[in-house]
């Protein structure tokens, strides 16, 4: 075999983080007692039935059967459109201001690339999602991390941006809903990152994957709420985690026109257009009731809730999550975030996410999902009481 050398974009690219924790337990999986994996954030409920059967009446159609239209079938575009005027009373044009994609990964990685140019800088967070380096590596841009801490209640903090940087920053990338640290955005959040998106000319995307998961009767704020927001933003949404549809990779974003429009064109070159079927079937998802979703951050509290009354029941001082499926967790006193998933892997067979694969700001934290069943969350603190790490 002849060897050919990857682009210098490419050989940038880091390993993939979930992958490095997959081979591990690969590796010690015959080792004796099972081990709970609660580093995943692979939603484990069924897709509502509802949908499934949607998407098997449109399979059907004639019209599935051959290539939908590039920006999406009509009737998908206008169940978007009416969701977020319904949801979040947001007004949206179903031509210039809505872009459809396989899942919102591609949302994600695409709109820095329609952004950027070489030697610009995209604002991120410390922790955050680690794909979103790998977006900035893809655009040929820098990342500047912002940190988010604990004594502000995991939000950036804007006036602590470098002078130089800010001159250069073209793109500021949010995730509220935020992982990994399950915070929540607030009113004056979102106000404050318009009034400085807008005064300092910078496009904002906030990554929505979490839209629904707020625990508590704390229903996640829009971005697209925020007066103005448009002007500047746009929102990435997935069905992922609001409809349990992972696999389906329908996602699409909302917002500002000229990204969209961009984004389409951009979309027109690297990618193929998503299967009208699946369409049809998103389309069912959000103009239906919406009590399949709202089950679906019930039974997510109920999780959190067994996992955190647990884990405090043995000692354990954690936070309380107030919205997505994990809870981001302090490790106990004279621990670091990978040698406390060590201790975890190696003597109760539990797997987390060290934090410091999130970000330096992660290393005093570990992330556990809640996409496993109370029995299993009650199983995993019972092993952890076991390490008797906690008075």
């Amino acid at each position: 075999m002849v060897y050919f050398q990857s682009s210098e974009r490419v050989r940038k690219l880091p390993v993939n983080f979930f992958d490095q924790l997959d081979n591990r337990l690969a590796e010690s999986e015959h080792s004796g007692k099972p081990f709970i994996n609660l580093s995943k954030g692979n939603p484990d409920l069924p897709t509502p039935g509802h949908i499934v059967e949607s998407l098997k009446r449109a399979v059907d159609k004639p019209e599935n059967q051959a290539y939908p239209p590039f920006l999406g079938k009509e009737n998908v575009r206008l169940a978007i459109t009416d969701f977020y005027k319904k949801e979040y009373g947001v007004t949206l044009d179903p031509l210039k201001e809505v872009a459809i994609f396989h899942g919102a990964h591609i949302g994600i990685t695409g709109i820095p690339q329609v952004l950027l140019n070489p030697g610009d800088y995209m604002l991120i967070t410390d922790p955050c999602y680690p794909i979103y380096y790998s977006s900035a590596i893809l655009s040929q841009a820098q990342t500047y991390a912002m940190p988010l801490e604990e004594s502000n209640q995991f939000l950036p903090d804007y006036s602590r941006i470098p002078k130089d940087i800010l001159k250069k920053a073209r793109v500021l990338l949010l995730n509220y809903p935020n992982n990994p640290t399950g915070t929540l955005a607030t009113k004056a959040f979102c106000e404050e990152t318009i009034d400085f998106a807008r005064k300092y000319h910078i496009p904002v995307i906030n990554d929505f994957a979490y839209a629904s998961l707020g625990f508590d009767h704390n229903k996640p704020l829009s971005l697209l709420q925020t007066e103005h927001a448009k002007t500047v933003g746009v929102e990435v949404y997935t069905m992922s985690k609001t409809y349990d549809m992972a696999g389906w990779r329908f996602g699409f974003a909302v917002g500002n026109a000229s990204i969209i429009q961009a984004l389409n064109h951009f979309q027109m070159h690297a990618y193929s257009t998503v299967f009208g079927a699946v369409q049809d079937a998103a389309a069912c998802a959000l103009k239906s009731s919406q009590k399949c979703a709202a089950d679906i951050v019930s039974t997510y509290q109920r999780r959190r809730n067994v996992l955190i009354d647990g884990l405090r029941r043995i000692g354990w001082n954690v936070a309380s999550p107030p919205g997505t499926f994990f809870a981001w967790l302090r490790v106990p006193e004279g621990y670091d975030s990978q040698s406390f998933s060590d201790l975890l892997f190696d003597h109760a067979h539990i797997v987390v996410a060290p934090g410091i694969g999130f970000g330096e700001n992660g290393n005093q934290f570990v992330r556990i999902s809640l996409v496993n069943s109370e029995d299993i969350l009650a199983e995993a603190v019972d092993r952890i009481e076991a390490l008797h790490l906690f008075k």
